[in-house]
């Protein structure tokens, strides 16, 4: 197993390096948010939430973005195995100044209409420990369903009102099996993980 497919999968990793760089600040009024997401622009990073004048600034580290990043991949192969319509929104900005919450996704899809006013599935990793809970905010903001990956394992969550419950498996991706997915993630190559990723998927669906 690699070095970092071994730090994905356990918490016995260097702190250097690898742990990703977040600043908190409070009393920041909403104009303040606004102001950061100008001066941050038009990248993926560092990404920025809102939670009633909380903000976390997070500049992800090098495993954090490989996660995720595995993890969207093999999202996609599933999707084009199983011809499902997909668009990658990424880390869009989501928010709402009226609910006083804003947030941006590790990894974030709509599927079927690419016209949705918001991604059905969110996915965050979990890499270190103190951050904002992003669940109180896409409860508001409407996401179906965040999936969250911690020490190895994804826990999907889906909406119910304005609440998010555990779930055993996928809503908006029906019949993917999350422990499968997740037996890919300690590949020592992105190209490793999609590619036993998608061999499974066919040999499941040739039986």
């Amino acid at each position: 197993m690699s070095t970092q497919a071994r730090y994905a999968l356990t918490d016995d990793r260097p702190t250097e390096d690898v742990e990703d760089h977040i600043i908190h600040l409070s009393g920041v009024t909403w104009d303040d948010y606004e102001r950061l997401l100008v001066m941050r622009g038009d990248h993926s990073a560092p990404r920025i939430c809102y939670l009633h004048g909380e903000v976390e600034i997070m500049s992800p580290s090098r495993t954090h973005e490989a996660i995720k990043s595995v993890i969207g991949r093999l999202v996609e192969t599933f999707c084009l195995e199983r011809d499902i319509p997909f668009s990658v929104v990424g880390s869009w900005t989501l928010k709402s100044q009226p609910k006083s919450r804003g947030a941006e996704p590790d990894e974030s899809y709509i599927f079927g209409n690419p016209d949705a006013e918001r991604p059905h599935l969110a996915i965050e990793v979990v890499w270190t420990s103190g951050r904002i809970d992003k669940l109180a905010i896409y409860r508001k903001l409407g996401v179906a369903e965040v999936w969250y990956w911690r020490k190895g394992r994804i826990q999907p969550y889906g909406l119910r009102g304005e609440k998010y419950v555990p779930l055993t498996t996928s809503e908006v991706l029906p019949g993917l099996d999350l422990e499968l997915l997740g037996g890919f993630l300690d590949r020592p190559t992105t190209f490793e993980a999609i590619r036993g990723y998608r061999e499974a998927l066919r040999e499941l669906a040739a039986r």
